[in-house]
């Protein structure tokens, strides 16, 4: 491993000289700050994280609090992970990965300890509990997700609302009357998580004024469980014509079971989904959907959080509109649907 007394060889400068460039302690003549960030680039040198936290109080961490829920798409959420930690390297921080179902006490931990010098939180709720200690500490932080009270806040989403309401449009337009929404398992709703309950949200305010009939069903992610959900929406709605899904899980199993059921897709039922694109094209039958930007918003999260760590910029809602890709699961409402 490289040490900061090889660098300053290699640099032709003192100890004291490599340290001041990289904390920025010291005005270094631009001549001589060039020599040395050439060396430290040719040698490969990387400074202890504990020795940068001494010279600069910086930690060059950010925390990302990622809870793994057995009720949540896990891949969807690595995604993002990855988009964050490969963002930040290039802002040159590392990132702290707490996939606890993580609580105020982890807020509360990670700013006391100065172990992160800034904080990017997921599975945001929309009376999420980590949020008032967030206001408190004035840590530099971003979610990814958005809560009732935005307040004070930068977040970064897409618009799950106007989502919602475009699956609803694109239904509409093509004469379905009655829509089931196979929704999240039912902890998500309980827990309030923002992107089910603003999916829904815009769901049920388009379909109000489009005169559509909608039925919200939750589904857990089992076969047995999504088989159980599709049977009580027909037996309920008969004349269901329009299934948008927010499930993942459950995308595979439903095409199979209409297919079992003798119904069409999409002559007889069309199939909407909220997803990865990925989880769509690669479907038994290619899904309309509206594609999660997983990657943007990890990006996105990351750009923000080391704006508020240069004191630029000020608390903000940033929504990524959606985009429908009509494919072939959807299409005119059967006659008499």
């Amino acid at each position: 491993m490289v040490t900061l007394a090889e660098v300053a060889r290699h640099a032709g400068v003192s100890a004291s000289t490599v340290s001041y460039v990289i904390s920025g302690k010291r005005s270094i003549s631009a001549t001589t700050r060039d020599r040395v960030e050439r060396s430290i680039q040719e040698l490969g040198y990387h400074p202890n994280a504990g020795a940068r936290a001494l010279a600069s109080s910086r930690s060059n961490i950010i925390a990302l609090m990622m809870p793994l829920r057995t009720d949540m798409y896990v891949p969807v959420m690595m995604e993002i992970a990855i988009a964050i930690a490969t963002t930040a390297r290039g802002h040159g921080y590392d990132v702290l990965l707490l996939t606890g179902e993580e609580d105020p006490a982890a807020v509360r931990r990670v700013a006391g300890s100065g172990l992160a010098d800034a904080m990017i939180l997921m599975d945001v709720e929309l009376l999420d509990a980590r949020l008032p200690l967030l206001r408190e500490t004035g840590r530099p932080a971003v979610l990814i997700g958005l809560p009732a009270d935005t307040t004070g806040l930068t977040c970064v989403d897409l618009d799950f609302a106007a989502t919602g309401a475009l699956c609803a449009e694109h239904l509409a337009e093509l004469g379905h009357r009655e829509i089931a929404v196979i929704g999240e398992a039912a902890a998500v709703y309980e827990r309030h998580t923002g992107f089910a309950e603003r999916t829904m949200d815009g769901l049920r305010r388009r379909a109000r004024e489009l005169g559509l009939r909608l039925l919200h069903r939750p589904c857990e992610g089992s076969y047995a469980s999504i088989a159980g959900t599709l049977a009580r929406v027909f037996d309920e709605r008969p004349g269901t014509t329009g299934l948008v899904v927010q499930n993942e899980n459950a995308v595979d199993p439903l095409l199979s079971l209409l297919r079992q059921q003798g119904r069409a897709v999409p002559e007889d039922v069309s199939v909407v989904a909220v997803c990865p694109e990925q989880v769509a094209v690669q479907a038994s039958v290619p899904l309309t959907s509206v594609a999660i930007p997983a990657q943007e918003m990890g990006r996105r999260a990351v750009d923000l959080v080391v704006e508020r760590l240069a004191g630029r910029g000020l608390p903000h809602v940033t929504l990524l509109p959606p985009e429908l890709a009509v494919r072939a699961s959807s299409g005119p409402a059967p006659a008499g649907g």
